[in-house]
């Protein structure tokens, strides 16, 4: 299985910018689909960006389109969420997960999470 260590996150104001980063541990990590989901104070988690284990067919919510971009490295073992033009709305947690490519839906590792606060 994976372990998945997230970083990158604090406190911006906003139109800022974070990058997240996922590091993975303990698998080959081009076996996974990536995805970064976040959860707000009283709210379900919810789906952000996701990323194909080639680093191909990427995905992103509606609310995040056009200001953030996913990408990983695999020689690196990390991906990634760079997060521009950053909103209130934005403040969460943030959490990278993986999915093996069998099952590229299926999220079954996630990292601890990292605090995005966006100040207005």
């Amino acid at each position: 299985q994976v372990q998945l260590v997230d970083s990158g996150g604090g406190l911006v104001q906003a139109g800022g910018s974070l990058r997240l980063s996922c590091a993975a541990s303990g698998s080959t990590f081009s076996s996974y689909n990536m995805g970064w989901f976040r959860q707000a104070p009283g709210k379900a988690r919810e789906f952000v960006s996701s990323i194909g284990w080639s680093g191909a067919g990427t995905s992103y919510a509606d609310s995040v389109k056009g200001r953030f971009t996913i990408s990983r490295d695999n020689a690196k073992n990390t991906v990634y969420l760079q997060m521009n033009s950053l909103e209130p709305e934005d403040t969460a947690v943030y959490y990278c997960a993986a999915a093996l490519r069998a099952t590229p839906s299926a999220y079954r590792y996630w990292g601890q999470g990292t605090q995005v606060t966006v100040s207005s």
